[in-house]
């Protein structure tokens, strides 16, 4: 596995549902978010900058599978641990667990993959290799 990343969230009353309990969607907004932030402690640059110098423009979410063990609720601080659990030749698999403490709520892995716009066509997407130094850091 790579290195983890811990990603806070605070979580406030209209991420709740009327029960009171955090709406299932928000927590695949926040892993989104945890994923980011993840390249970024590695010392990834923002996607729009690797956009300048690599073609990069993110990695989309290919497949999301989401378990959930225990509710949150408003006025409660989550962690979101994040690391890569495998890598493949385009794609990569990323592990998200929702932490209250020492509660595990929540666990998600997402498959994701490096894109550019292929040469002349802005308007598709097409994943390319893992760039190694990319790897390399995030390791």
């Amino acid at each position: 596995m790579s290195r983890t990343t811990t990603y806070e969230i605070q979580v406030q009353f209209g991420d709740c549902d009327p029960a009171g309990i955090v709406f299932f969607p928000n927590f695949s907004k926040w892993m989104d978010a945890a994923s980011l932030h993840f390249f970024m402690s590695c010392g990834v640059p923002p996607w729009r900058e690797l956009k300048k110098t690599t073609g990069i423009i993110g990695t989309p979410l290919l497949e999301i599978h989401t378990r959930f063990l225990r509710p949150a609720t408003y006025g409660q601080t989550l962690q979101i641990h994040t690391c890569i659990e495998s890598w493949a030749a385009k794609t990569f698999v990323q592990l998200h667990r929702v932490m209250r403490g020492e509660d595990l709520l929540c666990e998600g892995r997402e498959t994701r993959a490096f894109v550019i716009h292929p040469e002349g066509d802005p308007d598709r997407i097409k994943a390319i290799p893992v760039p190694e130094d990319i790897r390399a850091r995030c390791s």
